[in-house]
């Protein structure tokens, strides 16, 4: 199994930056991409960035477009932690936001990771006041 732990949700104010970590932990050499998907009461899960276990996605966008130039995934192997940097947040991306995993490799759109038989943490909550 692989455990997934997120931290640094918050609420900030249009404009802001936020910075999400991902602590993984467990049989983690079955992952082949990880990445983030956010979720607003009553809608669908969505994909957000995603990042190969050996680094970035070359065969792909790294980002849905709602959030490109905006955010950016990164990954320290040594800690075993992945990070989103999103920088000027807007009200629009208030959500709930997952850290999550998939053996299979990134999808080649963004939005669709959203791996229902991955690893997934327990969720951190980012709010953006206008």
């Amino acid at each position: 199994q692989v455990q997934l732990v997120e931290s640094g949700g918050g609420s900030v104010e249009a404009g802001g930056s936020l910075r999400l970590s991902c602590a993984t932990s467990g049989s983690t050499y079955v992952i082949s991409c990880m990445g983030w998907v956010r979720q607003v009461p009553g809608k669908e899960r969505e994909g957000v960035a995603v990042i190969g276990k050996d680094g970035p996605v070359t065969y792909t966008d790294s980002y849905a477009d709602s959030v490109k130039g905006r955010f950016t995934i990164t990954q320290d192997a040594r800690k075993n932690t992945m990070y989103l940097d999103m920088t000027n947040l807007r009200p629009e991306d208030t959500a709930m936001y997952y850290c999550a995993a998939s053996r299979l490799i990134c999808p080649g759109t963004v939005e669709t990771f959203v791996p229902v038989s991955g690893f997934w943490g327990q969720g951190t909550q980012v709010t953006v006041s206008a």
